[in-house]
């Protein structure tokens, strides 16, 4: 009985030691398609993120689907990955969208990443102008 036990307990802790090999991490700017696409990365418009595209705010009502791809350019790369988040409220990423820095850890499968969890730099810091106005 104590060797079955141990078998299971070993197989188990294999088992979990291969998923967290299958983890991997990925850092770079986290931005919607479309920008990505235009090369749009510090002036990415925020109606991307709700509409898809840019100037599509003068089509879309309130109450419309929200047509949101996100993706994370990493800069080594210089490739990028459709997000799918697996195990993220969307709501935690408003403070990463349009940052450098992002670091989303997941599955890749093709050129997608799905996530379980992610990082997102510290917001920059206040300063002040001390110069002639």
């Amino acid at each position: 009985m104590k060797k079955l036990v141990l078998v299971i307990a070993f197989s188990l802790l294999g088992t979990f030691g291969f998923a967290k090999e299958d983890m991997v991490t990925k850092k770079g700017f986290l931005t919607t398609k479309w920008c990505a696409e235009n090369g749009y990365f510090a002036d990415c418009r925020l109606e991307t993120v709700v509409c898809g595209k840019g100037g599509c705010f003068r089509n879309w009502n309130f109450g419309d689907k929200m047509e949101e791809e996100l993706v994370l350019y990493v800069h080594d790369e210089l490739k990028t990955y459709q997000i799918k988040l697996d195990k993220i409220p969307r709501h935690e990423l408003d403070e990463a969208i349009n940052r450098n820095e992002v670091s989303f850890s997941g599955e890749i499968k093709g050129d997608t990443i799905i996530a379980h969890e992610f990082e997102a730099p510290p917001p920059p810091k206040k300063s002040f102008f001390k110069g002639c106005l």
